[in-house]
């Protein structure tokens, strides 16, 4: 099972490593912390997270998204309405967030 995983890993010789590099970037960690309690919408995500520039909160949406942790639901109506969710593979990520937080509450 562990040699499956690590081939998953994309070129990564440590599945440690490839967890950060997924969970990796300066707002990753704030935007997949968030998640946990429900979906939510990009200004909201925005706040919560410390207010971190548009570009750089969309790029890093687009990255999770590509690794399939969070999806994005666009709604149907005006104004249009897009909220981003934690996928079964992001919510996967739940007990290694909150041991995260926990050690930076401990240590911090």
């Amino acid at each position: 099972m562990v040699n499956a995983k690590i081939k998953k890993a994309k070129k990564s010789v440590c599945p440690v490593t490839y967890t950060v590099n997924i969970m990796g970037g300066k707002w990753k960690p704030h935007i997949l912390y968030f998640l946990l309690s429900g979906a939510k919408r990009f200004n909201e995500l925005q706040r919560l997270a410390g207010n971190p520039s548009a570009r750089i909160l969309t790029a890093q949406l687009r990255e999770l998204e590509a690794d399939k942790i969070i999806k994005r639901e666009v709604y149907d109506q005006i104004p249009p309405k897009v909220e981003y969710s934690l996928t079964s593979k992001g919510k996967s990520l739940n007990n290694v967030l909150h041991v995260m937080a926990k050690w930076g509450i401990e240590n911090g």
